[in-house]
């Protein structure tokens, strides 16, 4: 998810469902002001609904780099967890949580996911692990916030979380079949038309889908049960849309990387959605959505048609990453790494510098990063990240031939399960 989306999305839900959280977790803390700001956070903006995101952010891009952030970051990270296992967006960790804490599936997800990847800490990924399968709504998704509506991106980054951390796919399968992979089919438009291929946020007021590139991006790389940092791999057949119920979630994942390839196949770039209320003006460049994209293409077996967007975003996305901190930065590490570009060489600039410096001085970093067809060590996630989406979706398959009856039409993103 966009650094921008997800940062209006968190402010929009802390004050809409903080009253409906069932349990856990408060409004996030007050604003620090900028001097005030906690040691081992990365960033000097308000933290306030992306602290712990863009931590996270910025430990999986350090991590596919060979950087080993310091030990006063990481401790800042596990700071933030709540007894629960849950985490806010943002909080002050020297009060306690309490039931005012607005817990962030989001937030956790991502935090399990860079513990996972950085392999310390077990303790955190286990305890994020059990709070959000313990939030799991009926349908087999996950929402920003427990009790919420689940939604396309949020069900995607947990999966994808889950996935990393070994979860097996029985321990998140309801009574009645329903999978996180279900859940994400459900937000599946069918190919033909507009959007065909697409998957939606949510559906709208009368349960209509309209296709969303952000949550396209997202739902494929959950739905090939991949996390957020995922490996380069050579491309396969070009991506193409397949029609029909009873789709399985690979099927469906590669209906969003279609949509996702025909969608930048001109620009090379996807557009920001007009701001409401906003007068008619020309769209503008969506950077993050099309780094996301890149991951997504390139995690469903199609890096060569996310070339074009590489392109753009070493020649335009410069400022656009230096001006939005570590997240930003992290999300063109990402993308460089899931294409086997040199992100130390990224249009002219180093990204990996460049997101080091907007934390602590790391522990160490491996100068310059390694070739693309580098092994890899253990636990980096372009070993395998494959291995565990793999597994996850032999577990869809393998239930649904015993009869168990996985709900499997029209799948999600790939990313974050």
């Amino acid at each position: 998810m966009s650094v921008r989306r997800r940062a209006a999305a968190l402010a929009i839900t802390s004050v809409l469902c903080g009253a409906a959280a069932p349990v856990a977790v408060a409004a996030p803390s007050p604003s620090p002001s900028a001097p005030d700001l906690p040691a081992g956070l990365y960033g000097t903006k308000d933290p306030t609904y992306d602290g712990v995101w863009r931590q996270s952010l910025a430990f999986l891009a350090q991590k596919v780099e060979l950087v080993t952030p310091a030990t006063q970051a990481v401790d800042w990270l596990v700071g933030q967890q709540c007894t629960s296992g849950a985490f806010a967006s943002y909080r002050d960790a020297a009060r306690p949580c309490d039931a005012k804490t607005v817990a962030d599936t989001n937030a956790t997800a991502a935090a399990v996911q860079a513990m996972v990847e950085l392999g310390v800490h077990r303790e955190v990924v286990d305890n994020g692990v059990s709070w959000l399968k313990s939030v799991q709504n009926k349908d087999g998704g996950w929402g920003y916030n427990p009790g919420s509506p689940s939604d396309a991106n949020s069900t995607a980054v947990v999966t994808g979380a889950l996935g990393r951390a070994g979860v097996p796919l029985a321990d998140v399968t309801r009574a009645d079949g329903k999978t996180p992979y279900s859940a994400l089919q459900s937000f599946a438009l069918p190919c033909g038309g507009e959007g065909g291929g697409a998957f939606a946020y949510q559906p709208d007021r009368d349960g209509k889908l309209e296709a969303n590139a952000d949550a396209t991006a997202a739902a494929v790389i959950g739905a090939m049960g991949k996390g957020m940092a995922t490996g380069n791999a050579n491309a396969v057949k070009a991506p193409a849309c397949h029609e029909g119920s009873g789709l399985t979630i690979e099927q469906s994942a590669q209906n969003g990387a279609y949509y996702l390839a025909k969608t930048l196949a001109g620009s090379g770039h996807l557009d920001l959605p007009p701001m409401p209320g906003a007068e008619e003006s020309d769209p503008q460049p969506d950077f993050g959505n099309t780094a996301d994209a890149v991951v997504a293409l390139a995690s469903s077996g199609h890096k060569d048609k996310a070339a074009g967007s590489v392109a753009y975003l070493k020649k335009h996305a410069q400022g656009w990453a230096k001006e939005g901190g570590p997240a930003a930065t992290a999300q063109l590490v990402l993308a460089a790494h899931a294409t086997g570009s040199d992100a130390r060489d990224f249009g002219g600039v180093d990204l990996v510098r460049q997101l080091n410096a907007t934390g602590p001085a790391p522990a160490a970093t491996a100068v310059p990063s390694p070739p693309a067809t580098a092994p890899s060590t253990p636990g980096d996630s372009s070993s395998d990240d494959e291995g565990l989406g793999i597994w996850w979706i032999i577990g869809v398959g393998l239930a649904f031939g015993a009869g168990i009856g996985f709900l499997l039409s029209g799948r999600r993103k790939n990313q974050q399960l």
